[in-house]
């Protein structure tokens, strides 16, 4: 029976997993029957998210990681295989923005801190998963969570820029990483409705100038994205690499 969706027996990684979009992504991962390790620093909110996952019957656990710190991320990554003998995907979707001074103005430190927590986090994070899965022999699927800032105009040059940098980084590692079966692929969100965001979202003025540039008429929620995770987690997207999906209700296209 052709079931590419069912994720029984394997091990997915959502680093930045116990809120928001990777919240979403390991709801759908553990309902398709993976077991699903969140990596995050909130060790309350990584327990919490843990719980909800096994309220709702799937499997799950949890470690501390802070993507910021070359050492943590290591640490993560060996203690999943440690406990679980595979890793079959790694979902990278830790990361975020800050209110950016105009460019001209923006100061080095600034500038760093975003490289950091949004590129150099997702090279901390591709590379150690990479390592284990080539010595694991069975192939995986690598995916970050960029942005649509990554392909369009954004007032936020410092975040763009690193957004822009893991969507060149996927393309690169592609071909490396495709002669041991590892896939490697991003998301570009558009604006979704998370915990950072939720004060802009209701905001009535801002949220009805948002919603008409939105073909879909909505914006998103962290729901929107377990499908597209559970694809690139499955067998389902076994000949899909190097590749960017733009899941924003439409806004791009306007």
């Amino acid at each position: 029976m052709y079931r590419p969706f069912d994720l029984s027996g394997s091990v997915s990684v959502v680093v930045g997993g116990n809120t928001g979009i990777g919240f979403g992504m390991a709801q759908a991962l553990a309902a398709a029957g993976a077991h699903v390790v969140i990596g995050g620093r909130n060790a309350e909110n990584n327990a919490n998210a843990v719980g909800q996952l096994e309220a709702a019957g799937g499997s799950a656990d949890c470690l501390e990681c802070d993507v910021m710190h070359e050492e943590s991320v290591r640490s993560f990554m060996a203690e999943v295989v440690a406990r679980h003998g595979r890793m079959d995907a790694c979902f990278m979707n830790a990361g975020g923005g800050t209110r950016a001074p105009p460019f001209v103005d923006m100061s080095t430190d600034e500038w760093m801190h975003s490289i950091q927590w949004n590129l150099h986090s997702a090279y901390f994070c591709y590379r150690e998963a990479a390592k284990h899965m080539i010595q694991l022999g069975h192939g995986g699927s690598i995916v970050g969570t960029a942005s649509v800032a990554a392909i369009r105009s954004s007032g936020s040059t410092h975040y763009a820029a690193a957004k822009a940098g893991m969507v060149a980084m996927a393309r690169s590692l592609a071909p490396q990483l495709g002669q041991h079966g590892i896939r490697v692929n991003t998301i570009l969100p558009g604006f979704v409705e998370t915990r950072i965001s939720r004060a802009a979202a209701a905001n009535e003025k801002f949220h009805a100038a948002l919603v008409k540039r939105i073909p879909c008429g909505r914006i998103g929620q962290p729901s929107d994205f377990g499908g597209v995770a559970v694809y690139l987690a499955s067998s389902a997207s076994a000949w899909q690499t190097a590749d960017t999906f733009v899941i924003d209700g439409g806004m791009t296209c306007l």
